[in-house]
C-alpha cells in the first residue's frame, strides 16, 4: 500500500491545492458522482466563480505513463473537444482538469425539443467521424494505437457477461453442452468483429459520457480508447443502455455516419452496425451484473431492461443468431 492510500481524500486535495495557484483561493468542495471506476471526482468552488475538477485516485499514479494523459494529448493534437489538464500530483494520485459543468448529453435530451434532439445526435455522430478520420493521421506507437478489440478482448467481455450476468447475477448454471454452444455461438461473432478494419475508438461512447458545455459536446471517459471496428462508437450512442432513441432516429443518424464516411453499401454497414450493437450490448449487462452483485452499485439494474430489449431486437433481425436467441432465452425471459 502506497503512502496516498494512507491518506484521506479530503487531506491530499488540500495538500495538492496549496502547491498550485488555486490554494491561495479559499476553495469549497462538492463531491460529485463517480464512474464505474474507483475513482472519486470533485468540484472546487474557487472564489470569484471558477471551479475546476479533480480526478481523485485512489493511491499514487504515473502520470506520464498513464493512457488517460496520452490521450488527451492526441485528442488536443486532433483538435477534438475535450476537458483540458490543468495539472497533476503522481505521488497525491489528483489529476485537476477543466470543469465542463455537471450537464451530460443525457441529462440535456429531457429539456430538448424532438429537433434539438437530434441535431445533438448529428454532432455525436460527426464526433464519431472526426475522430476516426483524424485518428487515421495520428498513428503512433502509443495507446490507443497499441491495442485492439481483438479476439483475446472481445472473447474475454463475452466471458464477463457469462461470469458477471448469467451466472452471478442472475444465478443462472449452464448446461456442460449449453456452455459449449454459446462459446461457439460468441466465438463466430468474435471472429467476425475482430478481423474488421480498425479504428480509433472511443471505447464507451454514449450519452453519459458526452458532456453538453457552451451549447457544445465535450468528450470525457476516454482512458480506454483503442482500435476497433468503425461501427464500435456508433453501436455505443445508439444502442444507448441509458436512453431511448427511436429506430427512426437510428437509421436516419445511421445514415448520416455513412454519408460522412463515404460508405455506398448501406445493407451491408446496418448488418455490420446491428452485430456490434450485439456484443457492445452483451457486454455492457456483464458490466452491470459486475456492478450489481460485486460492488453492490444496484443503481445498474435500472439499465438492464433498456439493454436486453435491444440485445432482443437484434436476435431476432437475424437468423444466423437463432441458435445465441434460443439458447439465452431459455434462461432470460426477456430474450424470448
Amino acid at each position: 500500500m502506497n503512502v496516498s492510500q494512507l491518506v484521506p481524500a479530503d487531506d491530499r486535495i488540500a495538500t495538492f491545492l496549496s502547491t498550485t495557484p488555486y490554494g491561495a483561493r479559499p476553495p469549497r468542495l462538492q463531491w460529485l458522482t463517480g464512474d464505474a471506476s474507483d475513482r472519486q471526482y470533485v468540484r472546487v468552488h474557487l472564489d470569484g466563480g471558477e471551479s475546476i475538477v479533480l480526478a481523485v485516485h485512489p493511491g499514487a499514479i504515473d502520470y506520464a505513463a498513464m493512457p488517460f494523459s496520452t490521450i488527451a494529448a492526441l485528442l488536443e493534437r486532433m483538435k477534438l473537444p475535450a476537458p483540458r489538464v490543468l495539472g497533476h500530483s503522481d505521488a497525491l494520485g489528483i489529476i485537476a482538469q477543466e470543469d465542463l459543468g455537471d450537464v451530460t448529453l443525457q441529462a440535456r435530451l429531457g429539456g430538448d425539443s424532438i429537433s434539438t434532439h437530434e441535431a445533438r445526435y448529428r454532432e455525436a455522430v460527426e464526433l464519431i467521424h472526426a475522430l476516426q478520420t483524424r485518428g487515421r493521421e495520428c498513428v503512433s506507437h502509443t495507446v490507443p494505437y497499441t491495442l485492439a478489440f481483438d479476439v483475446e478482448k472481445l472473447t474475454f467481455e463475452f466471458n464477463f457477461f457469462a461470469t458477471h450476468f448469467l451466472a452471478g447475477y442472475r444465478g443462472i448454471t449452464l448446461s456442460p453442452a449449453e456452455q459449449s454452444q454459446l462459446a461457439q455461438e460468441f466465438a463466430s461473432i468474435v471472429d467476425e468483429l475482430a478481423a474488421e478494419p480498425r479504428v480509433v475508438c472511443h471505447r464507451d461512447y454514449h450519452s453519459r459520457n458526452l458532456m453538453v458545455y457552451r451549447d457544445a459536446l465535450y468528450l470525457i471517459d476516454f482512458q480506454d480508447a483503442r482500435m476497433g471496428p468503425d461501427t464500435y462508437d456508433l453501436a455505443s450512442l445508439l444502442r444507448d443502455s441509458y436512453v431511448d432513441i427511436t429506430e427512426e432516429e437510428r437509421t436516419r443518424l445511421i445514415a448520416h455516419f455513412t454519408a460522412l464516411s463515404g460508405i455506398s453499401d448501406a445493407a451491408e454497414f446496418r448488418r455490420r452496425f446491428d452485430l456490434m450493437c450485439v456484443q457492445r450490448n452483451i457486454k455492457a449487462l456483464g458490466t452491470f451484473g459486475f456492478q450489481a452483485s460485486v460492488r453492490g452499485k444496484r443503481a445498474y439494474v435500472a439499465d438492464m431492461p433498456r439493454t436486453l430489449q435491444s440485445v432482443r431486437d437484434n436476435l431476432v433481425k437475424y437468423e444466423r443468431f437463432a441458435g445465441l436467441r434460443a439458447l439465452l432465452a431459455a434462461h432470460v425471459e426477456e430474450l424470448r
